[in-house]
């Protein structure tokens, strides 16, 4: 069968086209998540193949979703640190980000009012920004009294619910208090207690993807 140049170009210029839309699609699929939080994301105390980003990476892979973990925690940090370096950290351009803060205001007893008016700040920004915000909430120490809290245990589900945010409750959900996941501080998740947090994490980041749309 003759071919003519006419169609034999009209078939070179489909192939380029499927090539380039397939090309520009596979890119789409990539998706940014960030992790925003203290020392309990960063991976205080880790070694960099055990921490919480590499444990959902390895998570995303064996689902074969193409995901990009951007790890935006810094251990020590407080709400307010973290409303200071929001504006920097929205130049990664993250789609979803995970926000974990608070841990630390508990710990040096700081108002809750405080800690929630930063979180709301942080949460406005990036929303504002477009990403799908998931809130991870932490539980005080009963050391701290009864009132101080039900205030700092309190403002996640609001902040949540004023946002509409896919909310997680507790992030150190079944490794808090347990002693063989934690670190010898009986604060920071081991290895074993990061895969469990990895593991509970994983269908809220699977909802926010969702929320995308992609």
């Amino acid at each position: 069968m003759i071919i003519s140049k006419k169609t034999m170009l009209k078939v070179i210029f489909t192939c380029l086209l499927c090539i380039l839309l397939f090309t520009s699609a596979y890119a789409e699929k990539t998706i940014k998540v960030m992790l925003y939080g203290d020392s309990l994301m960063a991976g205080y105390g880790l070694a960099q193949n055990e921490n919480l980003a590499s444990e959902l990476s390895r998570s995303f892979e064996a689902d074969n979703l193409e995901v990009s973990i951007i790890n935006a925690s810094i251990s020590g940090n407080t709400s307010k640190n973290g409303l200071s370096r929001v504006e920097w950290s929205l130049g990664d351009n993250p789609e979803i980000v995970v926000i974990c803060l608070g841990a630390n205001d508990m710990l040096r007893g700081l108002n809750p009012a405080l800690t929630s008016e930063n979180l709301d700040s942080i949460i406005s920004k990036f929303k504002k920004s477009g990403t799908v915000v998931i809130l991870a909430g932490m539980q005080s120490s009963e050391s701290m009294g009864p009132d101080y809290q039900a205030q700092f245990d309190g403002m996640y589900p609001k902040l949540a619910v004023k946002h509409n945010l896919i909310f997680m409750p507790f992030l150190l959900k079944d490794v808090a208090l347990e002693k063989d996941k934690l670190q010898a501080d009986y604060k920071h998740p081991n290895d074993k207690g990061i895969k469990i947090i990895a593991s509970n994490l994983f269908p809220y980041l699977l909802e926010g993807i969702a929320r995308l749309g992609k």
